[in-house]
């Protein structure tokens, strides 16, 4: 190891240890965000819904004209 202070292997041990510790935490939670995503998405769909009902409700209007794929 070039270091420019001397080193025990017992600290290299420790130290390679907490990296690992660190990037296994990181893995999981990036895991467990991508497998939460989907009913993430259907509450801010929900919410979304709820919001303009209650709107169309409120001003008594047309419906809203649902955004087309080209709008996106």
């Amino acid at each position: 190891m070039a270091s420019p202070f001397s080193s025990s292997r017992y600290s290299f041990a420790i130290t390679i240890g907490c990296f690992i510790t660190g990037s296994s935490l990181f893995g999981i939670g990036a895991y467990l965000s991508f497998v939460n995503i989907a009913p993430q998405q259907a509450r801010a769909k929900a919410r979304t819904d709820y919001i303009k009902q209650l709107l169309q409700n409120k001003l008594d209007t047309q419906p809203l004209p649902q955004p087309t794929q080209d709008q996106c």
